[in-house]
């Protein structure tokens, strides 16, 4: 169906009896019968692809400059991690502080997406995106100037509390910048710009900590830098995003923020396997690797930073197949065992990424020519089951109406907290001991723990899945 502006080029006025006009198009009644109805849809300038037309001209650009904008928030956690053993030796801290570091940017992310959605709601997605991303950068060239470890905890604080904004937002832009039979490729493009500037910045900025004896200022540079791209993303999104609609981004940035209510949270445990599935991820301590491995790829294997960096890109890399070969696998194994073959994948990935972190982290050895094959095989088992397993089954157990309360209750807030707990107390563990140690204990046996746990789940999902349209409609009536 072809989209017209209200009122220019249809043949029909404005205004007559069935119609309906309003703030973001005109809405018409075929009918020749004076009772008032809605047959066809004049326009919708909220989401100005959504009937079938071209998409407005200009979106690749405002891909590329969201995709730039999700790689560059995304490495500055990583900045972190990675020049953290610089910072350590320039402010006489160890690793407990790389935890409260860690722990601060996961918290940010809990409290501060609500008032982020408040602020697009009430002034607009596009300009609360380049505030988050573009003059937010700022604070991140003022944490490179920090003349105390303490100053740098305020300024870093301040800095990731804007990094949390960035994601949810465009992926609220995104549906009314494409027409839906575009926007899966939307999503997909957005997301590999993304990972793949995300995958050469981490190098590009690693080449100030070159050598084996890189300057004591080196991490100085490296948070200058990455402000100054922040503040670059900003301008790119200035000039090539378009906000299609204005003041309506609350519903959906806040439930990518983590909002639920209460009440549904506590329907969503009368679901047996999404309990069992809250008392999973308190086992899946792998954000917990991500946040101290870079240093110990540094401080325990002999890598220089710059070689660190190098290394996480491997595991970068990794990782995008890795998502990729979750989904495949799982495919095959439910045309083969049906419902139960993602239980037993799960079970086989638990095994495979507890014995490959062991492998990674206890193997003794020293230099790149183990540290990179390592970390990309690290990067390669990494996604399997929460792509090919954890996402979908949430997905095939919960009505469809409580999905965004699900998702945000198990892995913003159950998981989310308890990681940030955990970063804050096991930074101190692993400096106290050692980071290999912290690995095995807390990585590498909780993983192995939970591919017993998931024995539990071959009784309760596939009943769950039966009863998931039921649900669904309980939800509708009120009922459930």
């Amino acid at each position: 169906m072809d989209e017209l502006p209200s009122g220019q080029g249809s043949g029909r006025p404005d205004r007559f009896p069935g119609s309906v006009s309003t703030e973001t198009g005109t809405i018409v009644a075929a009918s020749a019968s004076s009772d008032p109805g809605v047959d066809v849809v004049e326009s919708d300038r909220r989401r100005p692809g959504s009937l079938g037309a071209q998409s407005a001209k200009g979106n690749g650009r405002a891909m590329t400059a969201m995709g730039f904008s999700q790689a560059v928030d995304n490495s500055e956690g990583g900045l972190i991690n990675t020049f953290f053993p610089l910072i350590g030796a320039a402010f006489g801290v160890g690793e407990g502080m790389l935890g409260l570091l860690s722990a601060i940017s996961k918290f940010a992310r809990m409290i501060f997406g609500p008032f982020w959605a408040m602020m697009a709601d009430r002034y607009g997605r596009k300009r609360i995106l380049i505030l988050v991303t573009g003059v937010w950068g700022l604070w991140t060239v003022a944490s490179g100037f920090a003349p105390s470890f303490t100053w740098l905890l305020i300024l870093y604080a301040i800095s990731v509390v804007g990094t949390v904004a960035s994601e949810p937002i465009i992926n609220g832009l995104l549906p009314d910048l494409f027409k839906q039979s575009q926007r899966g490729k939307a999503y997909g493009t957005i997301r590999a710009i993304g990972g793949g500037v995300g995958i050469l910045l981490g190098p590009a900025i690693g080449l100030f900590a070159r050598g084996d004896d890189p300057s004591p200022d080196a991490w100085r540079y490296a948070m200058w830098t990455m402000g100054a791209i922040s503040i670059l993303s900003g301008v790119l999104i200035a000039m090539w995003v378009k906000d299609p609609r204005q003041n309506t981004a609350r519903e959906d940035m806040l439930a990518e923020a983590g909002r639920f209510k209460l009440s549904d949270a506590a329907k969503l445990f009368r679901i047996p396997t999404f309990s069992l599935m809250a008392g999973m991820v308190v086992l899946v301590t792998s954000l917990v690797l991500l946040a101290f491995y870079p240093n110990f790829l540094v401080v325990e294997r002999g890598l220089s930073i710059f070689e660190a960096t190098l290394a996480m890109s491997c595991f970068s890399i990794g990782a995008v197949f890795s998502a990729y070969l979750g989904g495949r696998l799982a495919d095959l194994f439910v045309a083969k065992f049906g419902e139960k073959g993602r239980v037993m994948l799960m079970q086989i990935y638990l095994v495979a990424f507890g014995a490959t972190v062991a492998l990674v982290t206890q193997l003794p050895y020293e230099g790149i020519a183990f540290a990179y094959p390592l970390t990309f095989l690290l990067g390669l088992i990494f996604s399997i089951g929460f792509s090919g397993c954890v996402l979908p089954m949430v997905s095939n157990v919960v009505p469809r109406q409580l999905n965004a309360t699900a998702f945000a209750l198990l892995f913003s807030f159950i998981q989310g907290g308890l990681t940030a707990l955990m970063a804050l107390g096991l930074g101190f563990l692993a400096e106290a001991f050692s980071s290999q140690m912290m690995f095995l204990w807390f990585v590498v046996v909780p993983y192995l723990l939970n591919a017993g746990y998931w024995t539990l789940f071959y009784r309760t999902y596939p009943r769950d899945v039966e009863l998931q349209e039921e649900r669904t409609a309980l939800v509708e009536a009120g009922e459930f």
